[in-house]
């Protein structure tokens, strides 16, 4: 088994006991060596009360997409901090949350997410800092 093949399998391992990711209805949609993205197809319990999705399912949406691609490198993270900017929305329809590594330390790991519409409208930017379990 290769890097990306081995990299694929623990992204995968890591999104399947992920419940509140299951819960959320957001899947896996890619992952490789300092990059990750996850989908989500709107549905009704992913939206406020105004018909669009809420703010929580796209803050959801790029922490998983930036953890998932912070522990490429085989190490554990957890969230420690983290700025998110709301640009837009969409009321239906499927939203992509891209992550890719702008740093990686020693003991933190600095993310930066993007979520996308399905016809590739910017929604939503942040950037992530993850503390490292084992360093």
């Amino acid at each position: 088994m290769d890097e990306k093949e081995k990299i694929r399998e623990q992204g995968e391992a890591q999104c399947l006991s992920n419940r509140f990711m299951q819960y959320n209805h957001i899947s896996l949609a890619a992952v490789e060596k300092d990059f990750a993205a996850v989908e989500l197809t709107v549905v009704p319990e992913s939206c406020n009360p105004y018909g669009m999705p809420h703010g929580g399912a796209y803050y959801t949406m790029a922490d998983t997409a930036a953890g998932t691609a912070a522990r490429t490198d085989g190490r554990r993270y957890v969230t420690q901090n983290s700025n998110m900017q709301f640009l837009s929305t969409v009321k239906e329809g499927t939203i992509r949350a891209e992550a890719t590594i702008i740093h990686r330390g020693r003991t933190t790991c600095v993310v930066r997410s993007e979520v996308r519409s399905s016809d590739g409208k910017l929604l939503v930017t942040g950037d992530f800092t993850f503390f490292c379990l084992n360093p």
